[in-house]
């Protein structure tokens, strides 16, 4: 059987710490004075920290000092850390597992390709660590998505050629990367914001591992 890349996304793709982010950073708005809704926070997934915050600030017509900016950034992080003490399994997205289940015992290559920088204590508290050969995140690149760094390298991890790669995202500037990247790009969640990527599914609920089989016989 052919092997191939499986490269996973981690925030609203494996694990729901997607509404995490939105609580920390709708908390520094709101001490900011700034509105910060689910439709605002649809503009920050994929992207890195730095560029999340300006993306509020610009929300609140705000200039800050590089000095205010750090502050924030720091704070961000340790209430979205206060918020993951207690994940665990439970908290990995529905159908998922047997996904990489599938994968594992088909012998495909699995990796993960996240922005975050806590991708490894939070795959090590949902206990699915184990099913991730190459694990590349925000620690490991420079460049935020769109640019297709993260993905290039985790398949560069596997050994496989991105044309062999396929990449499951729930977001826009993950889409694209992965197409810019010549990956065959998996959109999770809803076709109106999604609709850049090859295919797009609700959930991994409404993905047959058919379809799964029918991606590594490509």
């Amino acid at each position: 059987m052919n092997k191939k890349a499986f490269i996973f996304d981690l925030d609203g793709v494996i694990v729901d710490t997607a509404k995490y982010h939105f609580l920390a950073w709708q908390k520094i708005a709101s001490e900011l004075g700034i509105e910060f809704t689910p439709e605002h926070n649809e503009n920050l997934k994929g992207v890195s920290r730095i560029r999340s915050l300006d993306i509020i600030l610009e929300l609140g017509n705000i200039q800050a000092s590089q000095e205010d900016k750090n502050k924030w950034l720091v704070q961000k992080n340790e209430d979205y850390l206060s918020y993951l003490v207690n994940i665990d399994y439970s908290e990995i997205l529905p159908g998922v597992v047997p996904v990489l289940q599938f994968l594992k015992e088909h012998n495909q290559g699995i990796a993960l390709g996240s922005a975050s920088k806590n991708a490894r204590p939070i795959l090590e508290k949902t206990g699915i660590m184990s099913y991730f050969d190459v694990i590349i995140d925000g620690n490991d690149v420079t460049n935020a998505k769109p640019d297709p760094e993260v993905f290039v390298q985790a398949a560069k991890g596997l050994n496989i050629a991105n044309e062999n790669a396929i990449v499951f995202e729930d977001s826009v500037a993950g889409i694209q990367a992965a197409n810019i990247a010549g990956m065959t790009s998996i959109g999770i969640g809803e076709a109106s914001v999604l609709h850049e990527a090859k295919y797009i599914f609700r959930d991994f609920t409404f993905m047959d591992l058919s379809f799964i089989e029918s991606l590594i016989k490509k």
